[in-house]
């Protein structure tokens, strides 16, 4: 496909051409790669912010035109603005994918993006709930709830129990139907990035509590887990701010987020000697490097232990 624009003026040829383009990207890793819609997002606003840099500041007429010293140039640009090494780095895979889709369209015959060195970035360990605080919150006595705040609670204690059951993504667990829930096998399917899907093992306490719940909703009509009163899916800042509020009862980590339940899943699997294969297959990464990051916590583990037991330490 060619990308011309008759009916604009030559200066707004290359705008055009990039609107265009990215259109046709994202309805491409959408309906066909089937990108989550978090990721889908983030493309799109990355896209569209190097497009509206090129427009203003060099009036390119065309794609084939940027080349690697005008990349470098937007690079420059985001980091005058103090925009960190790992938000450019994500721009710049961003832009990487439009131009591996642009060469299979033909639409480009060089790629510039071959020339460009991302920043480094610091490696930042995951950052995880102590296995005792978990415990605790976990084992909050039901009691001390008042009877107006029970239904709310034992939906939120049951979110935070799943995540940390299962190491499911946010997204994942928004989604969640209540056919995905295999009492007998104790399991749950999960669709993953891709809608990929895993299966993941539950306590038989946890597929309890489930049951529970919904005993306590089945007044509202709806095929998902998680819901509102009318039966609508959760908002993912809603999850955000439940995780939030839970885990500040037991953590004083400044980030409480469904990605910290995460990690603390595969690294309580992985300090407990669990296979790093096995996480990488619970978790839905693609590749085992994603899991490995979690061996360093597990290694810092290990660290402590030989320090105060071994007797030269």
């Amino acid at each position: 496909m060619r990308y011309i624009n008759i009916l604009c003026p030559e200066r707004y040829t290359f705008i055009f051409i990039m609107e265009t383009l990215i259109l046709e990207f994202i309805q491409f890793i959408q309906f066909e790669k089937r990108y989550a819609e978090n990721t889908i997002i983030s493309y799109k606003n990355d896209l569209e912010q190097f497009s509206a840099f090129i427009e203003k500041e060099y009036d390119m007429h065309e794609i084939a035109g940027v080349k690697h010293t005008i990349i470098r140039s937007w690079i420059v640009k985001l980091m005058e603005e103090d925009i960190s090494p790992r938000s450019i780095n994500r721009k710049l895979s961003s832009l990487k994918s439009l131009y591996k889709y642009a060469l299979r369209k033909g639409i480009v015959t060089k790629n510039p993006m071959s020339k460009i060195v991302a920043p480094k970035t610091s490696k930042k360990l995951p950052v995880f709930v102590e296995q005792q605080n978990i415990q605790k919150l976990l084992d909050e006595d039901a009691s001390t709830i008042s009877a107006e705040d029970a239904p709310s609670n034992q939906r939120d204690k049951l979110i935070i129990e799943l995540l940390y059951a299962t190491g499911m993504r946010r997204t994942e667990l928004i989604h969640i139907e209540k056919s995905q829930i295999d009492s007998y096998r104790n399991q749950i399917k999960v669709l993953g990035k891709g809608k990929k899907e895993r299966i993941i093992p539950l306590p038989q306490e946890l597929i309890q509590h489930i049951h529970q719940y919904l005993d306590n909703t089945k007044d509202v009509s709806s095929d998902y887990l998680f819901h509102d009163k009318n039966g609508k899916l959760l908002a993912p800042h809603a999850i955000y701010a439940i995780v939030k509020k839970q885990l500040a009862k037991v953590t004083t980590l400044n980030k409480k987020s469904p990605h910290v339940l995460r990690h603390t899943f595969a690294t309580h699997l992985l300090n407990n000697g669990a296979d790093i294969n096995a996480v990488k297959e619970l978790l839905g990464h693609a590749n085992l490097s994603a899991t490995q990051v979690y061996t360093h916590n597990t290694i810092e583990k290990l660290k402590n232990v030989h320090k105060q037991a071994h007797p030269r330490g």
